[in-house]
């Protein structure tokens, strides 16, 4: 390899890149990076680490995590147990085809083979899955095309100062409006589901909903039913 074609910037990127692919768990050969190192003479240092596991799933989570990229890369099918947003849960076999991360969470693109179509699960629904002996012969996971973009409800919340660590970790700040007394108004876009409710539901009393009108009638009737079950 001729270093000269490289500057030292574009080495240190390569190195970087190859870090970062080994900071994901990848069981490949690390002794590529010490070799292109001693090639580049570039120190690299080890400065990016990921974990992709959620508080107290460490172990589960990397281990799906390490499942499902072995299923990728070998091209080979995986029976999973899914429960979707609907609280339904069943048993599919997936083809594999790509391990996808958006808005804080993974989800795995597959082509189902049961529906036979292409489908998206979020990682975190997958509860059991097992590895299959079958390949497969990947096909390109359709790609969203942006003239194809859903438009969703426009949301206005208010949030206390109480909560604003939340409200900054969840939000972007084009979309957070500071309060003179610390209180946050929040405007975006999101779609008007039970997940939006629930999400709601958990900054309890620190959370005013502004816009749109029904939406504060669904949280009012959510939070009477909680009060319900659980009153002393």
């Amino acid at each position: 390899m001729d270093r000269a074609i490289l500057s030292e910037n574009e080495k240190q990127e390569v190195l970087t890149a190859i870090q970062s692919i080994f900071a994901t768990g990848y069981t490949g050969e690390k002794e590529l990076l010490t070799k292109l190192s001693a090639i580049f003479n570039v120190n690299t240092r080890n400065w990016l680490e990921v974990d992709f596991s959620r508080w107290g799933k460490r172990i589960y989570d990397n281990s799906k995590f390490e499942i499902l990229k072995t299923a990728v890369i070998q091209c080979r099918e995986v029976k999973i147990v899914y429960e979707n947003s609907n609280s339904r849960r069943s048993t599919r076999i997936v083809q594999p085809l790509k391990i996808s991360y958006k808005s804080k969470e993974w989800y795995l693109k597959a082509f189902c083979m049961e529906k036979q179509d292409f489908r998206t699960f979020k990682l975190n629904r997958i509860l059991e899955l097992e590895l299959l002996e079958d390949t497969f012969v990947p096909r390109p996971y359709p790609e969203e095309k942006n003239n194809l973009q859903q438009i969703y409800p426009k949301i206005v919340l208010s949030f206390s100062k109480a909560i604003a660590y939340r409200v900054y970790d969840e939000f972007d700040e084009s979309e957070i409006k500071y309060q003179k007394n610390g209180d946050l108004i929040v405007c975006t876009e999101i779609p008007v589901d039970t997940w939006l409710t629930g999400y709601l539901l958990s900054f309890g009393a620190q959370v005013e909903v502004i816009e749109p009108k029904y939406l504060k009638g669904i949280l009012a009737e959510q939070a009477q039913e909680i009060y319900k079950k659980n009153k002393p």
